[in-house]
C-alpha cells in the first residue's frame, strides 16, 4: 500500500525530516554545554569554575529534553530502527544513560559542600562524563554512517564489540573537537575578565584541532565509504549541503578572530545543522545501511509505522515541537546577559 503524502512528500519522509530536525536541535542545545563541561578542568579557579557551571546551569537540563523527543519520535515512528540500533549498539547506549546521570548528578552536588576535595571530585566527573559522551554520540554515528551487518529481518547480526572501530573512533573524536569549539565559544558570550581572554586562547587551539580531525574523517569517508558520497554523484545539487557546512566552519575562525561572538556561534550552530544535513542527505532513504548486503537494509518506507501512526505522529510534532522551541528560546532570552554569581549559583 502506498503511503500517503503531504505536499508531494510521502509521511515517511516528513518523519524522518522531523527526526532529523530534532536531533540536529539535541546536538545544537547540548553540543555547546558538552563542551563547556569539556572545558572544565582546563579552568583552574574555583571561581571561573564556577563561572562556567552557571553558564549552562539554567539551560542544561532543558537541552536534554531534545534528546528524549527525539528518541521518543524515532521509536514511535521507525520502530525497527530504534530496536536495531538499540540492539547493536547496545553497550555504548547503556554507556551514554549511566554517564548521562553522573552529569547532573556532578552538576547538582559539586556546590552541596564546600570541601576542595569534594568540589574537585564532581570537578573530574562532570567534565569527564561530558566528553565520553560527546565521544560515545560520535561513535553511534559513526556506526550508522558506515552501516552494520543486518540479517534478513533487519536485526544486528554483528559481534557485540563491532561497535569499536577506527572509523568511529574518528567521528567520535571529531565530534568531542566540535563540542568544544561551540562550547567554548559559548562560554565566552557568558564570562569577561581574564576568564574571557582564557577561553578566546583555548577555543583558537580547539578550532585547530576539530579542523585537523575533520579533514582526516573527510578523506578517510572518501576514500573507505564510497555509498556516502554515492547519492552526492547521482544528484550533484546536493554538493552545496557540504559546500555551504564548509563555509560555514571557515567563517567561525574569521569571525573569532574579529571578536564577533555572537555570529560566531551563529555560524558553529549553522555548521553542526548543515553537517546534519550532509548525513541525511548521503544516507537517504537508507536509515540504517546493511554492510554485508545494501538489501537487507532499513529505509525510510521499509522501516516506518503507519500511515495512520504517522499522521497523527506528525500532528502532535506540529503542535509539540514549536511549544518546546518555544520554551527553549524564552530560557536562553530570560538567561541571557553575562554570568554574575550570587548565593543561588552552582
Amino acid at each position: 500500500m502506498d503511503m500517503p503524502t503531504f505536499l508531494g512528500v510521502d509521511l515517511a519522509t516528513w518523519w524522518f525530516l522531523v527526526i532529523g530536525g530534532v536531533f540536529t536541535g539535541y546536538a545544537i542545545l547540548d553540543g555547546f554545554d558538552l563542551g563547556a563541561g569539556a572545558w572544565h578542568l582546563f579552568l583552574k579557579k574555583e571561581q571561573s569554575r564556577r563561572i562556567a557551571l552557571n553558564a549552562v546551569g539554567p539551560v542544561w537540563d532543558g537541552n536534554e529534553v531534545w534528546l528524549v523527543i527525539g528518541g521518543g519520535a524515532l521509536f514511535a515512528g521507525f520502530p525497527p530502527v530504534y530496536a536495531t540500533v538499540f540492539s547493536a549498539m547496545y553497550i555504548p547506549i547503556m554507556l551514554f544513560l549511566a554517564v548521562l546521570i553522573f552529569r547532573a548528578v556532578a552538576i547538582e552536588f559539586r556546590s552541596k559542600e564546600p570541601m576542595a576535595w569534594w568540589r574537585r571530585m564532581w570537578d573530574v566527573l562532570y567534565s569527564g562524563a561530558s566528553i565520553f559522551i560527546a565521544l560515545l554520540l560520535g561513535v553511534v554515528l559513526g556506526n550508522v554512517l558506515q552501516g552494520m551487518p543486518l540479517d534478513a529481518n533487519g536485526e544486528f547480526s554483528g559481534n557485540w564489540l563491532s561497535f569499536l572501530n577506527p572509523y568511529a573512533g574518528l567521528v567520535g573524536l571529531t565530534a568531542v573537537a566540535l563540542c568544544m569549539v561551540h562550547g567554548g565559544i559559548y562560554l565566552i558570550m557568558k564570562t569577561e575578565g581574564k576568564l574571557y581572554e582564557k577561553l578566546t586562547r583555548l577555543v583558537r587551539y580547539a578550532m585547530v584541532g576539530f579542523f585537523v580531525l575533520f579533514v582526516g574523517l573527510t578523506l578517510y569517508t572518501l576514500v573507505g565509504f564510497p555509498h556516502l558520497y554515492a547519492h552526492f554523484q547521482e544528484r550533484p545539487y546536493g554538493l552545496a549541503l557540504p559546500v555551504l557546512a564548509l563555509l560555514s566552519l571557515l567563517n567561525v575562525p574569521r569571525l573569532l578572530s574579529q571578536q564577533r561572538y555572537r555570529r560566531a556561534f551563529f555560524f558553529s550552530s549553522l555548521s553542526v545543522a548543515l553537517l546534519f544535513m550532509v548525513v541525511a542527505f548521503a544516507l537517504y532513504p537508507i536509515i540504517i545501511r546493511a554492510s554485508n548486503d545494501v538489501a537487507l537494509s532499513l529505509t525510510v518506507q521499509n522501516a516506518s509505522a503507519s500511515a495512520a501512526s504517522l499522521r497523527l505522529l506528525l500532528t502532535v510534532a506540529c503542535i509539540g515541537t514549536p511549544l518546546v522551541a518555544g520554551y527553549t528560546a524564552f530560557v536562553f532570552y530570560t538567561f541571557r546577559g553575562k554570568v554574575k554569581l550570587d548565593e543561588t549559583s552552582y
